[in-house]
């Protein structure tokens, strides 16, 4: 599974400060730390933390391409933000671009981006309509998805497509909801598009946080998710991730399996 780390966000007090102070440090560390602790994509979000978010992106990119090799995950709703990182990108490390609406006016802006800078693309089962709140409306507009993307050139594989993950305190069938459309939407294409979400939102309002969180990882993962945004930092959900990939014979068994696969 590619771990994407959640922890370069504004939303967070220390990323806040630190981009409201130009402290590259907190930054610099959060960086290390998860890019040792498994990281394949470090995700970049400005968040709350200035009113100026493309300056804010911008700081926040090169200050985390200065500080490890690691691959970037630009996470924006904005258009204008998303292309202020692009614009400092370095162009050597692979890219992400997180994420667009399902809408084919918001498709067809961002995949011809994803297609000149050769990045991933985080794409959302959602339309203007909202979040649809039954299987078969996210599967047609995953359907829509994988479609626009043929139209534009772009590596399905590149394409990682988001079921919107909503809290369970909201809607207990919503884990279900969620398995039973990212195992249609592995068999809508050959190659199939990439899966991803953005997990700790399941999770929101409970007092288990950390078990819901590493539980309904390792479910999504049995019916064929790819990719989910998490706190890396977290040894325990990174270990259960790594152990599920390991029984589902996407990696080599070995005595130091876990090493091996934060490498």
């Amino acid at each position: 599974m590619i771990a994407v780390g959640e922890r370069i966000n504004g939303m967070f007090l220390d990323v806040k400060k630190a981009v409201q102070a130009s402290d590259p440090a907190p930054v610099i560390d959060l960086a290390h730390k998860q890019t040792e602790a498994g990281a394949k994509y470090l995700d970049i979000n400005v968040g709350t933390a200035a009113a100026d978010q493309k300056a804010a992106m911008r700081w926040l990119v090169e200050t985390t391409q200065g500080a490890c090799k690691t691959p970037i995950a630009l996470d924006s709703q904005k258009l204008s933000v998303i292309k202020a990182g692009l614009e400092v990108y370095d162009g050597v490390r692979d890219l992400m671009i997180n994420s667009v609406s399902g809408d084919d006016d918001k498709l067809d802006k961002y995949m011809p981006l994803a297609v000149e800078h050769n990045a991933a693309l985080v794409c959302l089962t959602m339309n203007k309509d909202g979040i649809p709140q039954n299987v078969e409306t996210r599967v047609e507009i995953a359907m829509n998805i994988v479609s626009k993307a043929m139209e534009h050139g772009m590596d399905l594989t590149k394409v990682f497509i988001d079921p919107i993950v909503l809290p369970v305190t909201c809607d207990q069938k919503q884990p279900k909801f969620l398995c039973d459309v990212i195992s249609q939407i592995k068999i809508l294409s050959d190659p199939a598009p990439s899966t991803i979400v953005g997990l700790s939102n399941i999770s929101q309002g409970t007092s288990q946080r950390h078990l819901i969180n590493r539980i309904a990882l390792v479910m999504l993962q049995a019916y064929g998710l790819d990719a989910a945004i998490i706190d890396v930092l977290d040894t325990e959900i990174m270990d259960a991730a790594i152990t599920a990939d390991m029984l589902l014979d996407r990696m080599i068994y070995s005595d130091s399996y876990l090493k091996a696969a934060r490498m």
